[in-house]
């Protein structure tokens, strides 16, 4: 007889881990299996966004993701001080700790320009001040997280098939067989379970070759820090000592599979820097490119992807672990929901009608970044009025935005401006914040008026919902608030009524018992 768990997760990278650990969070018995023998250490994403740190921040890893931001700000300040910058800010935040740092296609956003008073930075709380974490130390922290909560790792597995088979899904691990109530393929661009299921990945080609590196090199003397355009491409030096990116324009890498040499990256980087380098050691490097697809929709009958399965695209802004993690949270407590049975199959179909818009975006993003890294006399001439107008406040206010994250949200229907948002992270009369309930998992609904008439309507969802009747600590239009487990604000009210609670804790968390 077949091993059996309700979900398998293909792929222990950060979108994998993290969605077992929202699954066995909510209650799934959850099964990932990983090709790799041991963690991937290759380097890729240096910065998380808003909602990745929200995300983190509600499952209670603040504190954790902290302590990796402030040793990486101190090794930045050793970078900048041995690269002759040291009177620099570091790293450049406003005295909130707000993140102000960031780029649209190489061009550097002065922090100075950015209106923090915007409405849309409003609510974030202190998750909003951490966002120098690399991918490879969620990475870490995420495994501690699945270990702590009995999730099975195995490594060294792979998947060679997989069966759809209506009610169940059989996959191959290795030599052995696994029946599942579901899969879902976080394995990265060139997924095995998307080719499997028979996804279709419609979109572009590449067109430029990049190389991302931390190496030890001498003659860096030339090099200067942050993002620099020349005439022959892009590098970007910094911000830790002996990393650098350099963006060749002129065509995808001949064997993209080969492995990255230290002749290679020397090459690459002499050329785009015109810097006469040496690099002596190579401790990581990845070679990528702008392929740009996606999948026209997340799940295939039993069958769902997130992250890199599900969309690829450049890395430029970061946004490709935030893009993958966000799958994740939406992914998870939708999932367990019905595995549990207490949500119907359809429920997870809101998983893709929500987070593939989001996902086109993304891809539409890093695209427009490419054509301003063009090298031809239009797209420099372009890229030169681009810089004009992100040295404003209004463009380097709205680029921001973006960039953070805090703009994403979801089109749930209703009237209340909060709906379909992150719900913000309100200061409680009691000393918590908000985030600070999420820790255990599922939904709060968030009474501030001590309402008898909201607890009655809620009473047949108590054990899926939790009521936590407080105050805010400082005023509040709020009277009632309905908040999803992945953050997103369900349903809202400003006044004492119940209209329109019962139907949306029908829609998000099944029939009432």
């Amino acid at each position: 007889m077949n091993e059996t768990h309700d979900v398998v997760v293909v792929g222990a990278g950060p979108v994998g881990l993290m969605l077992a650990c929202e699954l066995r969070l909510a209650g799934a018995d959850v099964l990932v299996v990983e090709r790799l023998t041991e963690p991937d250490l290759t380097i890729k994403a240096g910065a998380i966004n808003v909602p990745t740190a929200q995300a983190l921040y509600r499952r209670g890893l603040l504190p954790e993701i902290r302590a990796v931001q402030d040793d990486a700000f101190a090794r930045f300040a050793e970078f900048r001080r041995r690269a002759g910058h040291s009177d620099a800010p570091i790293p450049p935040v406003r005295p909130d700790r707000r993140p102000a740092v960031g780029h649209f296609a190489g061009i550097m956003i002065d922090p100075g320009a950015i209106d923090f008073e915007d409405p849309a930075f409003a609510g974030a709380g202190p998750a909003a001040e951490v966002f120098f974490v690399p991918q490879q130390a969620i990475e870490s922290i995420l495994a501690r997280r699945a270990a702590e909560l009995d999730v099975p790792v195995r490594r060294g597995v792979d998947v060679t098939g997989l069966w759809d088979e209506g009610d169940t899904v059989t996959v191959r691990c290795g030599d052995s067989l696994v029946d599942a109530r579901w899969v879902v393929g976080c394995d990265g661009g060139r997924s095995t379970v998307r080719k499997l299921a028979g996804f279709e990945f419609p979109g572009l080609d590449a067109e430029i070759t990049g190389h991302q590196a931390m190496v030890e090199m001498t003659g860096t003397e030339g090099l200067q820090p942050g993002w620099n355009t020349t005439a022959t491409g892009i590098y970007a030096h910094g911000p830790l000592p002996g990393r650098f990116l350099t963006v060749e324009l002129d065509g995808p890498p001949a064997d993209r599979d080969a492995p990255v040499t230290a002749l290679e990256l020397q090459t690459s980087l002499r050329k785009v820097s015109g810097v006469p380098v040496q690099i002596t050691a190579v401790h990581s490097a990845t070679r990528f490119t702008d392929n740009t697809r996606q999948v026209p929709d997340y799940r295939r009958g039993r069958v769902l992807l997130a992250g890199d399965a599900a969309h690829v695209h450049s890395p430029f802004g970061g946004q490709g672990l935030n893009l993958g993690i966000g799958d994740a949270v939406n992914l998870g407590w939708k999932l367990a929901a019905v595995v549990r049975g207490t949500a119907p199959e359809s429920l997870v179909d809101t998983y893709s009608a929500e987070r593939h818009p989001i996902g086109a975006w993304v891809l539409e993003w890093t695209r427009a970044q490419i054509a301003l890294m063009r090298l031809d006399p239009r797209s420099k001439a372009l890229r030169a009025v681009a810089a004009e107008l992100l040295a404003t406040p209004d463009a380097a206010t709205e680029i921001f935005k973006r960039i953070s994250g805090v703009l994403h949200r979801y089109d749930l229907g209703g009237t209340h401006p909060l709906v379909g948002a992150c719900a913000p992270d309100l200061d409680l009369a009691d000393g918590t914040r908000l985030g600070e309930h999420f820790t255990p998992g599922g939904a709060v609904l968030l009474d501030l008026t001590d309402s008898p008439a909201l607890r009655t309507a809620a009473a047949p969802w108590s054990g899926r919902v939790r009521v936590l009747t407080t105050k805010t600590a400082e005023p509040n239009t709020l009277s009632a608030l309905l908040v999803r487990p992945d953050g997103v604000a369900a349903w809202a009210s400003d006044d004492t009524g119940t209209a329109g609670l019962s139907t949306a804790l029908t829609r998000w968390f099944g029939p009432a018992a």
